[in-house]
């Protein structure tokens, strides 16, 4: 079977008119129309991920993040990006990208971080359409937490050892609201939907003051509020595609490291 079977259904799983006008996701790297080898989920393509395709002998990675974002004007191998590039085409490697087509999809990051979380009647923050996508989810624990509970159970559950909160929080936690990835765009949404308190990632410190006396909010990490991006894909490609081999990443592709 050719790498482009897999594309195309993943074109088809996740539309690539629901991604942001900013974006760059898709097929964007490699040759399509190879037979396919294997595949490899990811949320960032690094040389680290690039090694392990190359000595598992798949040529197809699917990550969350593009590698080509902005205007790159050159091959020439001058950067890590365009290092990386080259490694990929010379190894004969496509890499295919679902992200804010991911994020913004109805069933997609910030809602299987919801489920993650053991929320509850989890439904999209912001729709932008009639079949319910956009960004964010909010849900309900099924009974409320105090908060310092519930803030262990969020450290637990994304493997932080800490996290940056607004100063006055609840006392209790109930209605829960989040994005993954930069989501301080919704912080009014979630405000206005009630909720308890808003995670995601990438707050400001002005973000934290706009919040003040509506809602409160925590910044989860970008890396660890997506990484459940990559059980979503990979079970989604393994539903249609059992026969051929498929992992999950071994490597933690977090740009950042808690000290």
């Amino acid at each position: 079977m050719q790498i482009q079977s897999v594309i195309d259904y993943l074109n088809e799983i996740y539309p690539l008119n629901l991604q942001e006008h900013y974006d760059n996701a898709g097929h964007k790297v490699g040759d399509a129309s190879q037979d396919l080898s294997g595949i490899l989920v990811t949320l960032d393509v690094t040389n680290e991920v690039i090694d392990e395709a190359i000595e598992l002998g798949f040529n197809l990675i699917v990550s969350h993040h593009p590698m080509i974002f902005g205007d790159l004007k050159s091959l020439v191998p001058s950067n890590e990006q365009t290092r990386m590039l080259n490694r990929l085409i010379k190894n004969d490697i496509c890499v295919y990208s679902a992200h804010t087509n991911l994020d913004n999809l109805n069933r997609g990051v910030s809602h299987i971080l919801a489920q993650k979380l053991g929320l509850s009647d989890i439904m999209t923050l912001s729709e932008n359409d009639d079949n319910h996508n956009g960004g964010g989810a909010l849900g309900e624990l099924p009974s409320p937490l105090a908060c310092s509970e519930f803030i262990n159970r969020v450290k637990d559950t994304l493997g932080l050892p800490f996290l940056k909160c607004s100063k006055n929080l609840p006392p209790q936690i109930k209605r829960v609201a989040v994005c993954g990835g930069s989501g301080s765009f919704l912080i009014d949404e979630a405000a206005d939907r009630k909720a308890d308190i808003y995670l995601t990632a990438d707050i400001k410190y002005h973000d934290y003051q706009k919040a003040v006396g509506r809602i409160s909010v925590a910044d989860i990490g970008h890396y660890e509020s997506e990484q459940f991006a990559q059980e979503l894909i990979y079970n989604d490609i393994i539903k249609k595609f059992s026969n051929f081999a498929c992992r999950i990443t071994r490597v933690k592709t977090s740009y950042i490291d808690h000290k």
